[in-house]
């Protein structure tokens, strides 16, 4: 029903408006008792075989929702109604931003993705906190932690460890995100001294707590096979916990959206299908220089059940979804986890 009848008419409005909407209108149904035991009647699936003990932490699924979809701990308590296994707010900054000028949100329904430059816009760290204590879902939560805009790289570290020690005592794990490319030389943060330095830093500062969580970096997957190689290094080096994979690219081959109007769109990441074979691609890099043991969170172009599978088959323990929610649907991560539960029945994924 959602893709016939439902989708075709949010689509005709403005994507981040259609956002806000979508937002508002779930944070006034969370508040009538009972709606999100609803949802999981509907839309949650339990069973044993798809729970996970990944990074020290036990999961339910192995589908999360991918930072960016609730940066600011919303709707934590209905996301985890529509079955996510967890969910990871943020991109969270010390200050409160607006991000980048709008329109910074556009649909390519050819390609099945989306086009954002967002700018890390979000109501800052404590904000957030604030809205984390209140949550009643024990849902695993991950903090996805950025710098500000106008915080220089060099200081970038003092950015990422007030995020941390703000939201150290409400969030499961930490996921240092330096591969957007919708903030200024954010990305020159993914070059081998900054890096290293950097998940040194807060992964010292994580080990300085009696209860160290984990920490986990986010790349992109515009890397070559060299800084693929220098971050494998660096990850091993540093002790870092584990490993997202990936970011939206900005690569824009292969599209069918006609090119002017890609061009007219501008700069930004890309997400959904167009991402995906990339993503694998990185994933089964990362995995076979990594070992069979490393924790490898696979996101990017899961459009389809198939995706899913061929995510985790690349070799991701735990995948997220954001653009293929957007399109497939509230009953999405339900029909993954189905898929999921055949296909181990077939002894086909895991």
């Amino acid at each position: 029903m959602y893709k016939f009848f439902i989708r075709p008419i949010l689509f005709l409005f403005d994507p981040e408006a259609v956002h806000h909407f979508t937002f508002q209108l779930l944070q006034w149904k969370s508040k009538v008792p009972g709606f999100t035991s609803f949802l999981r009647l509907f839309f949650s699936i339990e069973d044993k075989r798809l729970e996970r003990n990944i990074l020290g932490l036990h999961f339910k699924n192995p589908i999360g929702l991918a930072a960016g979809f609730d940066k600011d701990a919303r709707l934590i308590d209905a996301m985890a109604g529509f079955g996510f296994g967890f969910i990871e707010i943020g991109t969270l900054t010390p200050k409160p931003q607006a991000g980048s000028d709008k329109p910074r949100l556009f649909r390519l329904p050819k390609d099945q993705a989306i086009i954002n430059r967002m700018g890390f816009n979000n109501e800052g760290a404590l904000a957030a906190v604030e809205r984390l204590k209140k949550r009643k879902s024990t849902v695993i939560v991950g903090g996805n932690i950025g710098k500000n805009k106008n915080t220089p790289n060099e200081n970038a570290f003092e950015d990422y460890s007030y995020c941390f020690e703000k939201l150290f005592p409400y969030v499961d794990y930490f996921v240092v995100n330096v591969s957007s490319p919708n903030t200024p030389n954010l990305r020159a943060l993914q070059e081998k001294e900054p890096l290293k330095k950097l998940l040194s830093q807060v992964k010292a500062l994580s080990l300085s707590k009696p209860n160290p969580k984990p920490i986990l970096l986010k790349i992109a997957p515009d890397l070559t096979v060299e800084q693929l190689d220098d971050v494998i290094e660096i990850l091993k080096e540093t002790k870092t916990d584990g490993v997202i994979a990936t970011n939206t690219t900005v690569s824009r081959e292969e599209l069918l959206t006609p090119s002017d109007r890609v061009k007219a769109i501008g700069a930004g990441g890309l997400s959904g299908k167009p991402l995906c074979k990339k993503s694998n691609g990185i994933i089964a890099y990362l995995r076979k220089q990594l070992g069979p043991d490393y924790p490898i969170i696979g996101v990017g172009g899961i459009m389809s059940v198939e995706d899913a599978v061929e995510k985790l088959k690349a070799g991701a323990d735990l995948i997220q979804v954001y653009t293929g929610f957007i399109y497939e649907g509230p009953g999405f991560v339900k029909k993954i986890n189905k898929k999921i539960l055949s296909s181990a029945n077939t002894k086909t994924i895991l």
